[in-house]
């Protein structure tokens, strides 16, 4: 596996600046896409394998536009066109997409909405929530995963006590220990001297999480037009609300698979697996 430490760097496109991590490898692109609230260095054990034969670009989607959770939060169509607008800028004429959770929904908004030609995609757990939850408006109070988000602790003495609080926690119990260190690192930063805070705030996560249900996503799937993996953990919670297997029908070049010993965070707990099986579906003939 590669080891070697990604380029950081920034892309202006319309009124924004993305950050994102580049591995200049050689071969077509791939663009990994995070979840809600983390972040492209999660990415890393992942990426430095893949990019022995792609070039791998990770973008950063949390901070580059200021979206309030009380007032709608970041449309994810927002998202996908600021995708659709990188990969323009950087050159990426068929990418393949690798999108978790939220990085799911927005590609596959990009692709379909946004008419990127992408070459193949993979989706890891993406949110496709029950139809209804499209149609009702909901406040952050009522959005299970947005009201858990913005009460999360924010300040920690230093890194080592942020990690220390991780562990203890069962969300991080069966997170590789490479990634987690990665999350320690990256996803913390200096809170002015008071010691260090979450890279993606709380109330930047809820907004993320607020801006997932604006648009209906199950409509756009047939849709998709080049070959998809869906993947899914064994033990996911989101498995009693969101019907991955229905996903796979309704995309016309779809395929399924079930991660064995995994829950929602595929990437985190195993990346090997992981890419191990994005390697195989994209070393496919179309």
């Amino acid at each position: 596996m590669q080891t070697g430490l990604p380029d950081l760097k920034t892309q202006s496109i319309a009124d924004v600046q993305i950050q994102y991590l580049e591995y200049d490898g050689d071969g077509p692109t791939v663009v990994l896409l995070h979840a809600t609230g983390f972040l492209p260095w999660l990415w890393h054990p992942i990426a430095g394998r893949l990019a022995r034969t792609h070039r791998v670009i990770a973008p950063f989607f949390c901070s580059h536009r200021m979206a309030d959770p009380y007032q709608g939060g970041l449309d994810w169509l927002r998202l996908a066109e600021d995708l659709s607008r990188l990969c323009e800028a950087l050159d990426i004429e068929s990418p393949l997409f690798v999108g978790h959770s939220m990085g799911g929904t927005v590609s596959t908004l990009a692709h379909v909405t946004c008419k990127v030609p992408a070459g193949k995609i993979v989706l890891i757990e993406p949110i496709l929530l029950p139809e209804e939850f499209y149609r009702t408006p909901i406040s952050v109070e009522q959005h299970p995963l947005a009201a858990k988000a913005i009460r999360r602790r924010n300040l920690w003495r230093d890194r080592q006590e942020a990690q220390t609080d991780f562990r203890s926690k069962p969300f991080f119990q069966s997170w590789d220990a490479e990634v987690l260190s990665l999350y320690v690192t990256h996803g913390t930063c200096d809170a002015s001297g008071d010691g260090v805070r979450l890279t993606c705030s709380p109330e930047r996560e809820a907004a993320l999480f607020m801006g997932g249900v604006h648009h209906d996503p199950w409509p756009l799937l047939p849709d998709v037009a080049c070959p998809t993996l869906v993947m899914e953990g064994e033990t996911s919670e989101n498995r009693h609300w969101i019907d991955l297997q229905r996903v796979t029908t309704l995309i016309p070049r779809a395929r399924y698979t079930m991660v064995l010993g995994a829950g929602h965070l595929i990437p985190m707990e195993q990346p090997e697996t992981t890419a191990k099986l994005i390697e195989a579906f994209l070393g496919e003939p179309v």
